[in-house]
């Protein structure tokens, strides 16, 4: 078996750098960590990172594999179980309508919202794959 420690990057392909920016840095609070016009923007979120590519300039690169996608893509983001229920309610006061809660086994509960490019997100509190 191969020793994996954790998933350490995760991509989604957006339309635009700026929505992306003003979603993922203000209102999900994650730090920006680099940003290239006409191309991509970097946030750091806990111990990994998200990247968002615009899939059309990814499509064809040259420097690197090429690479996109399109559609609803997935993400969950862990939480400490003890934030759940208030990063919900901040979320909610933010505006972030939650499309679905999920009750999973051992009484843990997951939901889900969308980002401005109709990607499914998802909030699970630790212990989710435990």
């Amino acid at each position: 078996m191969i020793p994996y420690t954790r998933i350490k990057e995760t991509c989604l392909y957006i339309d635009d750098l700026d929505i992306a920016e003003r979603f993922y840095h203000h209102v999900l609070e994650m730090p920006l960590i680099s940003k290239e016009d006409q191309r991509h923007v970097f946030f750091r979120c806990g111990d990994s990172v998200l990247l968002c590519f615009l899939p059309e300039v990814t499509k064809h690169d040259s420097n690197l594999p090429p690479h996109y996608a399109y559609g609803k893509q997935h993400i969950a983001f862990e939480v400490e179980h003890k934030d759940y229920s208030e990063i919900k309610k901040k979320l909610n006061d933010k505006g972030i309508s939650i499309t679905h809660q999920q009750d999973w086994k051992k009484n843990i509960s997951s939901f889900y919202f969308e980002d401005p490019f109709g990607n499914v997100l998802e909030i699970v509190p630790t212990g989710m794959w435990e």
